[in-house]
């Protein structure tokens, strides 16, 4: 019986990380009716990262790529491009777990670290596309120091190295006497996310024996299972797989799997205009830098140098939205709030404007855990990255091939120990109870935001 796929992604404001970098690589819109060994659905890290371990496992096998928009244009070119290798737990009021389950994770960062410098490697990426620089946990009072405190003591009990900041450092680091302290991590892995993305569909379809075939602007809009196979059907093509690797995050939901299990939430963003000499000469600091807040409510402020120049970009506020779609009235509103956090930081940037603004698609579960594994007969979820979509999408793309080819893989035997995400409250229920956690916890993040 064929099953309709009640939504596709919608994603206002511009995809800034791609935006400056201009004219991408076009594929072409997936037409008529073809056949093909692996079909994967979305061209983000998951959907990529599950392609690249095709072609080193199943080299000879036929690989279709399906992305509902452009290469870079979805989540992947709107994230931060932060590739933590840390504990990062965004779901709850701080960063660290159980010391055992944060040494797993660390171990699993790490691989997907490595898989993406040596994908950076192999395909010749400029060095801005990964970049392992470290991170800084900013702390802006008592309140932000007592985090980071914290979080340090649970670095020392994992041995993982972290470096205390002053103030005068924090300056000479960012330019701005807004942070009174810092905590230094230099383990994480700066991404500009939607180069390492274009670059790596490019690698993939120029520089394999075997490459896949990647399909724009196709978004999948009904399956059925016929036979042994899959059909998997876009507005101008019908495609019959043996295997599919659903790559959708969040839009896992749309699929029909796991209904009321996934949490939609949405984080907003702001990127400068290009800096001038003058204006660099100004702020001071380094050229390339990462801020995380030490409350994970608070601003994540980075500076990016690189293709499209030197900009700034800021995000902070979060809504839960079932319906995986905010509007354009809302970024707007929300850019007040990047605007009021961007002046707080650099007032010697007053005339520096914001060049683009935007929504990010989060996927969370209520237990934190991942929407992954054989869903059905040979249609396999690398789905809900709990707000982590660089490194945990990374993984689950890498772990969906490993376990649909039957690879012995650290990556699966994690994915598959976890319990199903759990089930959410009825709504609106969910949606009054999630945005009165988001707006208390905010509010508790105070002038960290």
């Amino acid at each position: 019986m064929q099953q309709i796929v009640k939504k596709l992604p919608r994603d206002p404001g511009p995809a800034a990380w791609s935006a400056i970098l201009g004219p991408a690589a076009q594929y072409p819109e997936a037409e008529g009716d073809f056949t093909t060994d692996w079909l994967i659905i979305g061209a983000g890290f998951a959907g990529l990262s599950a392609a690249k371990r095709l072609t080193e496992l199943r080299g000879g096998d036929t690989v279709t790529i399906l992305d509902a928009t452009r290469i870079a244009d979805g989540p992947a070119g709107r994230n931060s491009g932060f590739m933590i290798d840390l504990p990062h737990e965004l779901g709850s009021g701080g960063y660290a777990a159980a010391l055992d389950s944060d040494k797993k994770q660390i171990a699993l960062n790490r691989h997907a670290q490595e898989f993406a410098k040596a994908n950076a490697e192999a395909y010749g990426m400029p060095e801005e596309a990964v970049r392992l620089v470290g991170r800084i946990n900013g702390a802006v009072n008592a309140h932000g120091k007592h985090h980071n405190e914290a979080y340090a003591a649970h670095l020392a009990n994992l041995g993982e190295a972290y470096t205390h900041l002053s103030a005068a450092q924090m300056q000479e680091i960012t330019g701005s006497e807004f942070y009174s302290s810092g905590l230094f991590m230099p383990g994480a892995v700066m991404l500009q996310p939607a180069l390492y993305i274009r670059q790596l569909a490019e690698g993939l379809t120029t520089k394999e024996a075997k490459p896949p075939q990647i399909f724009e602007n196709s978004p999948a809009i009904a399956f059925e299972r016929q036979g042994g196979s899959w059909v998997v059907t876009t507005p101008k093509a019908k495609i019959t797989a043996k295997t599919v690797i659903m790559a959708v995050n969040g839009h896992a939901e749309s699929f029909g799997f796991f209904k009321q299990r996934l949490m939609h939430v949405f984080t907003y963003a702001s990127m400068t205009e290009a800096l001038t000499s003058e204006q660099q000469e100004r702020l001071g600091g380094a050229k390339s830098w990462g801020i995380t807040p030490s409350d994970p409510m608070g601003s994540t402020v980075r500076r990016h140098d690189g293709i499209g120049g030197n900009r700034i970009v800021i995000r902070n506020r979060w809504t839960f939205d079932p319906s995986m779609e905010v509007s354009n009235k809302r970024i707007a509103a929300f850019g007040r709030n990047h605007d009021a956090s961007f002046r707080a930081r650099f007032p010697m940037l007053d005339d520096v404007k914001m060049a683009y603004r935007w929504s990010g698609r989060l996927c969370l579960s209520r237990n934190s855990v991942p929407a992954f594994g054989e869903v059905e007969e040979n249609w396999y979820s690398a789905c809900c990255q709990n707000g982590l979509g660089t490194a945990k999408g990374t993984l689950a793309g890498i772990a969906a091939i490993d376990l649909a080819t039957r690879a012995n893989s650290p990556i699966v035997d994690d994915l598959l120990s976890y319990e199903q995400p759990q089930l959410l409250p009825p709504r609106p229920l969910s949606t009054i109870g999630a945005n009165l956690v988001l707006r208390w916890r905010e509010f508790k993040a105070g002038a960290e935001i």
